[in-house]
């Protein structure tokens, strides 16, 4: 399957904006809140996606004018169910739909150690049997959760599993948290084969911090990040985009590319 729409130089910079359905509106500011801005950002020329559920896709992506390539979440759940909880994260689009929203990639979460889990798999592999069908990347948000890691969500050994499920599964990609160290997330990516690795930018860090995890990520083997409030809410969301562009997809700093 080929990546090359959602990838510069075999690195990857997504800008994630789904938080608005999975964590509600507590993410936003006065101008976060509004799709046009984070777009708006997005377009900047420093990412090689933009991470979108189907209904801001619907009404903000102009597929004929945006550049930056879309990636359409096709599952999601709210935050309001206790996550001690076995969760559960339901399709909510399909290929088809993400495909005439102008999708050059689609991600779906699966809660690996939910007791939910074999229904989320399920849909999974349906889901990569219509991908591969039309040449759609998909991209495996594999989020251990559940009574079963309660504890081990950032562990070696879970995260490792997390990236094998979804090699077998047939992702292009997945996406996973962070270990905390460099030579443990080695093993994950190792674990992951040729399934490509990216990793979600997480909470809001300070820059230098944020630019030091950024620097750790991409020395265990892992293409790049999915980020989005260590972008969007930062003062200047193009400076940290500019400065994790040359980190991640070695871009000069000060000069965009169009993607």
């Amino acid at each position: 399957m080929d990546l090359s729409k959602i990838t510069k130089n075999g690195k990857a910079l997504f800008l994630a904006y789904d938080h608005g359905m999975e964590h509600g509106p507590a993410d936003f500011d006065d101008e976060t809140i509004d799709p046009a801005r984070i777009i708006e950002i997005a377009d900047s020329g420093y990412f090689t996606g933009l991470i979108l559920q189907k209904g801001i896709a619907e009404k903000y992506y102009d597929k004929n004018r945006n550049k930056v390539p879309l990636i359409v979440k096709l599952n999601g759940k709210t935050n309001l169910l206790n996550e001690t909880l076995e969760p559960y994260s339901p399709q909510l689009c399909s290929a088809d739909e993400a495909i005439l929203l102008g999708a050059s990639a689609v991600g779906y979460t699966v809660y690996i150690g939910s007791e939910n889990e074999s229904k989320m798999i399920a849909e999974f592999a349906k889901i990569e049997e219509e991908c591969q069908k039309k040449g759609l990347p998909l991209i495996g948000w594999m989020y251990p959760r559940g009574k079963a890691v309660v504890g081990k969500e950032h562990s070696k050994e879970i995260l490792a599993y997390a990236a094998r499920v979804g090699l077998e599964t047939g992702a292009e990609m997945v996406k996973l948290p962070y270990t905390g160290d460099v030579e443990s997330f080695k093993w994950v990516v190792q674990a992951a084969g040729k399934t490509k690795v990216v990793v979600m930018g997480g909470q809001k860090m300070e820059e230098p911090e944020f630019l030091k995890y950024t620097e750790e990520i991409m020395s265990t083997g892992a293409i790049g990040l999915a980020v989005g409030r260590n972008v969007w809410q930062s003062n200047d969301p193009l400076k940290i985009s500019n400065k994790l562009a040359e980190k991640i997809l070695v871009i000069p700093a000060s000069e965009p590319e169009s993607i």
